[in-house]
């Protein structure tokens, strides 16, 4: 009772402190707050905490908080008692999730997606509005330029676009944090939200280059252009350094496109670290006030990065792989017995030998409740960096030497969901597409361990459609053989659908396929390299605690470098015009974020050192039963077919007369073009009341970050 007391405590705190956050920003454009703040800032000038404390504590802090309280009330719900999170709770995330647009050029949008993109778009439409207002109403003619009235009115027009740019840029950085990550308060994980990443990334740009272009248009057509395109001014808002600033912010956009990430990964993967230099000339650009807007996300993600990287070490190795006949291997990787996560959680892989700086991402197709020393992922070639992977677990396969090679790598993760909530349906649809079987390989696994305790109330019917285009993917089936054997027990039935679209071959059965173990080779790697198993983050108190802590320093180390090395000014009501240059501020400002940086790292390396002294040895893998043909009949009852895509309308209209109103949860990892045609006939059984049909409720997990 007290726990739920102080949950709800919690959730009300997050909510009054964002609310109020928001409010800044709808306030911040209008003439009452300029004002206002002014006269706030004057008045904190004069105390030991500067403007530049007031600054911080009010636009930057509030978003931090959010976060730290976010991670303590995440903690505090994991543990609260599974039959909280029973029947009653499992509707909600399909009403979320379950789509209202399905349009091949946006994909896949639900309405709560819609709303938040509809209020965004009507928050930039306000601030534009009361910025451009104000500015025709006090129109200034500018002396330096000699400006016509219309040239003037477009000129504070293409100022206000950079203002629209800014507010995009404050939540940039947000949707991709993985430790820190505030969008786990809304039941969204990393992999879901980089889409948010790449549209509100996208917006910042549009708006950057307007304002860029159209401040040049104005230079040009008054003949200032050569004067003012290479200023990097004393005070006030540097013009070099918002070109530079524009310019990298172009390139890292460019080799971001599908077209470019996709095939040139690379360079893609490379270009994206110019976010530094991006940051940094914008900070030079817009000034220290300008950036605390902003400045929360660049908080969370700095210290989130630093928290990665020190997760990720010690490496450790590759226990054993799987190569199936696809080119598709499964790796078996160390885990401390204490590491848990959920289905579908992610882990990112760095291979040193391969590349010192990559990191991919890939979903775990094992479950922490089966597998108590080990953990597995599914790694299919589909570039340089996998084909290397591959070559190298070949290469050992293919050589006869005594001695096997000890393959390093870094983990980072895991990142998953903090409840199941999407599988709290009596029946749930996975639909697969080649390699995106592997989230469901651990959803699988997880329902089955589970049947035997009443820890979790899963569906008791699950249906596999698993669309591939060769018969020999179907391999990637093999880590669950043993299920698929058992179809059907008391507690659930599991019935697996295969669809083989670029081959037609009658006759064969899914038994023949799966067991046949002559296609899955396996090998075994030395442990030498490496006597530490993967860990996993740090406890969500630990990190809430580091982020407090790093704002604390963060704000120490701001006064007193700004007592240091600015000048102090008489405390008048109006002290004079301070000569020190602006850029002196934005480099304290820079100082004092790496210091903080720096301090928090120490402790998380002491934590972590604290940690690694109980490290349990590494554990081969168990050798897996061969498997008894003899008593494999149940596989007589999964369909495998040739020749064509499934027909999924087809499909969901056969389900059974008894499931009618019932809630059915379908899950979709694979290809747009699958998702799109799943959540279609999703969408189309959504509306209105149908009490003879079954309600799908649509949920989606990405085939490709």
């Amino acid at each position: 009772m007290a726990k739920s007391f102080l949950l709800a405590i919690l959730k009300a705190l997050m909510i009054l402190i964002f609310a109020g956050w928001i409010a800044l920003w709808l306030l911040k454009p209008t003439d009452l707050w300029t004002r206002k703040w002014k006269g706030a800032e004057e008045s904190a000038r004069t105390t030991v905490f500067g403007y530049y404390g007031l600054d911080f504590a009010v636009y930057t802090f509030p978003l931090i908080a959010v976060a730290i309280i976010g991670l303590v009330y995440l903690d505090l719900k994991g543990r609260e008692p599974s039959s909280r999170n029973d029947r009653q709770a499992k509707i909600s995330p399909g009403a979320f999730s379950n789509p209202l647009v399905v349009s091949s050029f946006i994909g896949v949008l639900s309405a709560i997606e819609i709303l938040a993109v509809f209020l965004f778009i009507v928050f930039l439409a306000w601030t534009f509005y009361c910025h451009i207002s104000n500015d025709f109403k006090k129109l200034m003619p500018i002396k330096a330029l000699k400006l016509e009235i219309w040239q003037l009115k477009y000129f504070r027009v293409a100022v206000r676009f950079g203002l629209l740019s800014e507010a995009c840029l404050a939540l940039l950085l947000l949707p991709i944090l993985r430790g820190l990550a505030v969008f786990r308060l809304f039941g969204i994980q990393f992999e879901a939200s980089v889409r948010y990443h790449i549209w509100i990334g996208t917006a910042m740009l549009t708006f950057a280059t307007l304002h860029g272009a159209s401040t040049l248009f104005i230079w040009g057509v008054g003949h200032h252009i050569q004067d003012e395109i290479w200023k990097w001014q004393k005070t006030g808002r540097i013009y070099l350094a918002g070109e530079i600033g524009l310019v990298t912010g172009l390139v890292i956009w460019i080799t971001a496109l599908p077209q470019i990430r996709r095939k040139y990964f690379e360079i893609f993967y490379y270009t994206h670290h110019l976010y530094v230099v991006f940051l940094l000339f914008y900070l030079f650009h817009a000034g220290d006030r300008h950036f605390y807007m902003v400045f929360p996300g660049i908080f969370l993600f700095g210290l989130d990065k630093i928290l990665r990287l020190l997760q990720s070490k010690p490496e450790t190795c590759i226990l054993s792989a799987r190569i199936f006949p696809s080119k598709a291997m499964e790796l078996i990787l160390p885990k401390d017995t204490s590491l848990k996560y959920n289905p579908t959680s992610v882990i990112f892989i760095k291979v040193p030998s391969i590349s010192k700086l990559q990191w991919h991402s890939f979903s775990i197709t094992s479950s922490s409740s089966v597998d108590d020393n080990t953990m597995s992922v599914m790694v299919k070639c589909d570039g340089s960096w996998t084909s290397s992977l591959y070559d190298l677990v070949q290469a050992e396969l293919d050589s006869k030497a005594d001695a096997t090679k000890c393959i390093p790598l870094a983990i980072e993760g895991p990142y998953g969901p903090d409840s199941m909530n999407f599988l709290r349906y009596d029946s749930v649809v996975l639909v697969a597409g080649g390699i995106g079987i592997t989230p469901f390989l651990s959803i699988l696994q997880e329902i089955a361990s589970a049947q035997s305790s009443s820890r979790y109330r899963f569906p008791t019917r699950m249906q596999l459609i698993f669309v591939i285009k060769k018969s020999r993917d179907i391999y990637l089936l093999n880590s669950i053989s043993s299920l698929l054997q058992n179809q059907s027990t008391e507690r659930w039935h599991l019935k697996v659908k295969v669809y083989v679209t670029q081959e037609v071959q009658d006759g064969l059965t899914l038994r023949e396929v799966l067991t046949d173990s002559s296609q899955v080779q396996t090998v075994h790697f030395s442990t030498k390299c490496s006597n530490y198993a993967t860990y996993g983050l740090e406890s969500s108190l630990c990190i809430a605690a580091l982020a407090g802590f790093a704002s604390i320093v963060f704000l120490v180390f701001l006064i007193c470098f700004n007592l240091i090395f600015i000048p102090s000014q008489k405390k008048t009501s109006k002290p004079s015009k301070d000569n020190t240059p602006s850029w002196v501020a934005d480099l304290l400002l820079i100082s004092s974020f790496i210091m903080a940086l720096i301090c928090s790292a120490v402790v998380a390396i002491i934590l972590r050192w604290r940690r690694l002294k109980s490290e349990s040895p590494l554990v081969p893998p168990k050798q897996g039963k061969a498997m008894d043909i003899e008593t494999s009949s149940a596989l007589e009852e999964h369909e495998i077919h040739f020749g064509g895509r499934p027909d999924f309308q087809d499909l969901f209209a056969k389900f059974p007369n008894e499931m009618a109103g019932s809630e059915i949860g379908v899950m979709v990892c694979g290809p747009e073009a699958m998702k799109e045609s799943v959540a279609l006939i999703c969408k189309q059984n959504s509306q209105g009341v149908q009490k003879k049909k079954p309600h799908f409720r649509f949920h989606s997990l990405n085939f490709a970050l």
